[in-house]
Formats: C-alpha cells, structure tokens, sequence
C-alpha cells in the first residue's frame, strides 16, 4: 500500500487530469485538480483569472491552493503545468508526498490540447513555438522535483495506471 500523498506534475495535455482520477479511484483515494480547485474557489475560469489579474495573479492563488490541498492526507492531486515554477510549490510538493511526473512529446500535446479554449497560455498564432518554449523553460523543474517519471504516449489510462502503481509502491519499501 502507498503510504504517502501523490502529485502528478508535468505540461498541460501530458495527461494529469484524467490519470489523477484513474489513480484516485484504484487505490480509494480523493483527486484534486488544483486548476480545478481555484475555479471552484474563485466562481470563474482559469482564462478569467488570467484575463484580469494576469499570470502573475492567478500563480498567487495557486500557490494558496497547492499549499492547502497538499496539507490533506491519502490524496491524488493534479497541479497546472506551471505549479512548478514556484519554489514554494515544488518545496510542498517534495515535502508533503510522491511527486510523479508525466511526460509526453510536443506533438501528443499539442493534439490533446489543440481543440481546448480554456489554455490562455495556447492563445497564440504558434502554439507549437510556445509548447516548445514551455517545455523548454519547465522540463528541468519537473525532473527535479519528481520521484517517478512517466511518457504518456498512446498507452491505455488503465496501463499507464497500474504501470505507476507498481513504481510507487517500489518507493515505499
């Protein structure tokens, strides 16, 4: 049995959300989306917030957000793909549980966000400039903060599921 918190991180349409709730249900657990979350929290969308207070103001009530829900105990918890920009979020996130890293090529992400209006950071003529720009800057924050990491690719949500199970139950003997 896993014994401690699990945080999935890595870029938007690497597969965080629906892995997160996949692993949440196997192993009896609660999920959390920390976008997810500060929606709930704020009553409008992640695009609004960006709209209006700037990346700068929505990356202060994230960090709010990932702080509290990674203070819960025997969660599965999806951070945005920018969690891990703050210091103080990659701190909570290494101290408070297992941090998993899904990984996944330009192209697959850009096919699984292509059609997503709700990613104001894909708002450009060139999202692949910018994906590639993203990854660029945040794939050395994700390996560093991560115990495991995983490549999405076309694998089914049920393989990469037990897949990471039998990895995370390695960390706890």
């Amino acid at each position: 049995m896993i014994a401690s918190n699990i945080f999935l991180v890595g870029p938007m349409g690497a597969g965080k959300s629906t892995v997160g709730k996949q692993l949440a249900k196997s192993l009896g657990r609660d999920f959390y989306d920390s976008d997810k979350e500060i929606e709930k929290r704020t009553g409008v969308s992640i695009a609004w917030i960006f709209e209006m207070e700037g990346e700068a103001g929505f990356r202060l009530r994230e960090r709010k957000v990932i702080d509290e829900l990674t203070e819960l105990k025997n969660i599965v918890l999806a951070t945005g793909g920018g969690a891990v920009l703050a210091e103080e979020n990659r701190r909570a996130l290494r101290a408070r549980g297992y941090v998993v890293y899904l990984s996944a090529s330009v192209e697959q992400l850009l096919r699984r966000t292509n059609k997503d209006k709700n990613r104001p950071l894909l708002q450009t003529g060139q999202p692949e400039d910018r994906v590639t720009g993203l990854m660029a800057e945040r794939a050395p924050l994700y390996k560093d903060v991560a115990d495991i990491e995983l490549r999405t690719g076309d694998q089914s949500i049920q393989y990469v599921v037990s897949g990471l199970i039998r990895q995370l139950e390695s960390l706890d003997q």
